[in-house]
């Protein structure tokens, strides 16, 4: 009598039965539907000479359908006595959000998609040790977005799940591609800068960027707004060779741009790189 305890999963109860019989299951994952909406998995089980596929919208819920299948079959053969209580069954549904894993799907959807994978950078650590706050930078082609979080896995998850939260706007019978995915919302390229009518880079074409107290950082912050990318302020931890903070301003530009700024402090370092990352900006979009 093969028996099992009450409150297993049928991965579990299909585990005890095969290292009793000494046929340990073997999972092998038949397909993978990465449509943005509703991904779709199939798996097949093999114990002994039984085979059985089970299909769910994530790995973890196909290998456990296959296996309550493979369960139900040794349950019918009347060679085997099989008692066990019915195995319980995860429901997606009831599952809280942060037990699933965005960093799996992103890297999941990149390769079904012929992207790169993305690329998760710990830009920032600060706040008390008893609250600390960690910044994660997601890269992925050339677009990026930026996730906090109380630890460095918590950021990474939070970037993550904000590419997922973009790529799922799109309809899925669209073609995804990484254009008509992020376009304009993550990122401009120097063509659309020349070439904009937007009111704030025109006025930075006008500007000399050398009028007293100037707010370098809204005045890049409201560019950033009005041409669709983003702007990640990296505080290098090292100071500079005369003893002067650094800061790295990064735009999401396409190419992404990097501006390095100093000062006497943090946030003058940050405002010298946006002021840095404006004349740069400055010159591209003077150009003919």
């Amino acid at each position: 009598m093969i028996t099992a305890k009450p409150g297993k999963t049928p991965i579990q109860v299909l585990h005890e039965y095969g290292m009793k019989t000494k046929n340990i299951p073997v999972y092998e994952c038949e397909r993978s539907d990465m449509q943005i909406h509703v991904p779709t998995f199939t798996f097949r089980v093999t114990v002994g000479d039984i085979t059985c596929t089970g299909e769910g919208t994530s790995k973890k819920l196909a290998k456990h359908r296959a296996a309550e299948a493979a369960i139900n079959i040794l349950k019918a053969n009347a060679s085997i006595c099989f008692a066990v209580p019915d195995p319980l069954m995860p429901d997606p549904s009831k599952q809280p959000k942060n037990q699933l894993n965005p960093i799996g799907s992103l890297q999941e959807l990149a390769i079904h998609h012929g992207w790169r994978l993305p690329e998760y950078t710990l830009s920032q650590e600060g706040g008390p040790a008893h609250k600390r706050e960690y910044t994660t930078i997601c890269k992925l082609e050339s677009f990026m977005e930026t996730g906090k979080g109380a630890s460095k896995k918590q950021a990474k998850r939070n970037a993550a799940e904000k590419f997922l939260a973009k790529f799922s706007n799109i309809s899925p019978e669209n073609h995804i591609s990484l254009t008509n995915v992020v376009g304009h919302s993550l990122g401009c390229t120097w063509h659309s800068l020349r070439n904009s009518p937007g009111e704030k880079i025109n006025l930075l074409k006008r500007s000399l960027l050398s009028i007293p107290n100037t707010n370098y950082i809204q005045l890049l912050s409201e560019i950033a707004k009005e041409q669709g990318f983003n702007i990640t302020y990296l505080d290098i931890e090292e100071l500079s060779a005369n003893g002067q903070y650094q800061c790295l301003a990064e735009l999401s530009t396409s190419p992404i741009t990097v501006c390095h700024g100093s000062g006497i402090s943090c946030s003058n370092a940050q405002s010298d790189a946006a002021h840095n990352a404006l004349q740069y900006l400055k010159i591209i979009a003077e150009r003919k």
